[in-house]
């Protein structure tokens, strides 16, 4: 099964031309044969990053939304605190899966990275780090997976159609 994916890139230096995480990423998503439906990039503003979120949220198509950058700790990384605004709930083991696996690549700075993923409007929002060894540890080690139909014994993909249920 195909999934439809937003990506949205937060920084404040980088362009689509020299983005290299969101390269990466659209990379991966292009082996595992998903849909790119669209790519932006945006500064690090929590209303900036809202209003696109909410604009992707409304799009039907649109299965999944990966963010990347903006959730380490300095003043101006604040993708977790949007992703807070827009949330029904918040899937706690996202982060804790990534942090773990980060481990084993960083050491012990993964405890720096507030990578996170929430539900949103029937939607699966992820907010991975910036940088290349972190948006590869998590398509890698997670989302290949949880975005693969047949990834036994469950998987994301297959709870699509029951996200909106009441």
């Amino acid at each position: 099964m195909k999934v439809n994916i937003a990506l949205l890139t937060v920084t404040d230096t980088r362009t689509i031309d020299n983005d290299k995480s969101g390269a990466i990423l659209v990379e991966k998503i292009k082996e595992a044969k998903h849909n790119l439906l669209d790519r932006k990039i945006c500064k690090d503003s929590k209303d900036d990053i809202i209003v696109i979120l909410k604009d992707w949220l409304k799009n039907k198509q649109i299965d999944v939304i990966i963010t990347t950058g903006g959730t380490g700790l300095t003043g101006r990384d604040i993708t977790p605190e949007a992703l807070d605004e827009i949330a029904d709930k918040h899937i706690p083991g996202f982060g804790e899966i990534f942090r773990y696996l980060s481990l084993k690549t960083v050491g012990t700075s993964s405890i720096q990275s507030r990578a996170c993923a929430v539900l949103a409007e029937g939607k699966y929002v992820f907010a991975l780090p910036g940088s290349s060894g972190g948006v590869t540890d998590a398509w890698e080690g997670i989302l290949k997976h949880q975005l693969d139909i047949n990834n036994k014994p469950c998987n994301f993909v297959e709870l699509i159609p029951r996200l909106k249920e009441k």
